[in-house]
C-alpha cells in the first residue's frame, strides 16, 4: 500500500487533480469531506460546533451550514484553531479506519488523501510522498474571484490565510502545474500515477 499526500492551495485545482487520480485507479480520501462527515447533525463534533460557535451556524434543517460557520473563523485565527480542534481529532478517527478498510480489501492500494492544509498541520511524515497541485499566485486571485464572487481584498486575504504556494512547491516530493490548460494537467497526472504504479516514485 502507499498513502500518498494530495496537497496546494485555495482555487489551484486540488479537487479536480484528485478526481484525475481516481479515474486512474486510485483510491481519493478528501479531509474536507471527513471534516463534514465528522460535524453532521448528532456526531459529537456537532454538540461541541453548537455550544462555541451558538445556534446561529445552523441551517433551517439544523445541520451545520459550512458557509455560516466559515465566515465565523474567516477572519479569526483563534476561532480556526478551536474548529480545528474540535474536528481534527474525529477526521483522523475515520482517517485511520478508512485506511485499514482499504488495506485489508486490496493491501497493492495506493491512496490520495487530498489534504488542504497539510503542510501547515505538518502532516508531512503520514505520507510516503507529498503532491502538490500549483498554480499561479495570480491565477489563485482570478480563480477565486470568479468562482466564489469575491473582491480582490478579499481573495488576497484568503489565499494569504494558508502557507503561500510559493513555500508549498519548495517542499513538495512532486509538483502538477496547473497553470495551464486542463490537458496539460491531465498529461502531468498520467505520468506521475505510472511511474507511481511502477514503483519510481513515492
Amino acid at each position: 500500500m502507499k498513502l500518498i499526500g494530495l496537497t496546494g492551495s485555495i482555487a489551484t485545482g486540488k479537487s479536480t487533480v484528485a478526481r484525475m487520480f481516481k479515474e486512474m485507479g486510485f483510491y481519493v480520501l478528501d479531509a474536507d469531506e471527513l471534516a463534514h462527515s465528522v460535524y453532521k447533525k448528532g456526531e459529537e463534533a456537532y454538540f461541541k460546533l453548537i455550544e462555541v460557535f451558538g445556534r446561529g451556524i445552523l441551517d433551517k434543517n439544523g445541520e451545520i451550514d459550512r458557509k455560516k460557520l466559515g465566515a465565523l473563523v474567516i477572519k479569526d485565527k483563534e476561532k480556526l484553531k478551536i474548529l480545528e480542534d474540535i474536528v481534527h481529532p474525529g477526521v483522523e478517527r475515520k482517517r485511520k479506519e478508512i485506511i485499514e478498510n482499504i488495506k485489508r480489501e486490496n493491501p497493492d492500494a495506493m491512496i490520495i488523501y487530498d489534504v488542504p492544509l497539510l503542510f501547515e498541520k505538518n502532516l508531512e511524515k503520514l505520507f510516503d510522498c507529498v503532491i502538490v497541485v500549483y498554480a499561479k499566485p495570480e491565477l489563485q486571485i482570478k480563480r477565486l474571484m470568479e468562482r466564489d464572487g469575491m473582491t480582490e481584498d478579499e481573495a488576497k486575504r484568503r489565499i494569504a490565510m494558508q502557507l503561500s504556494i510559493e513555500k508549498k512547491r519548495e517542499l513538495a516530493d512532486v509538483v502538477i502545474d496547473n497553470s495551464n490548460s486542463i490537458d496539460y494537467t491531465r498529461k502531468q497526472v498520467d505520468e506521475i500515477a505510472k511511474k507511481i504504479k511502477d514503483g519510481q516514485l513515492c
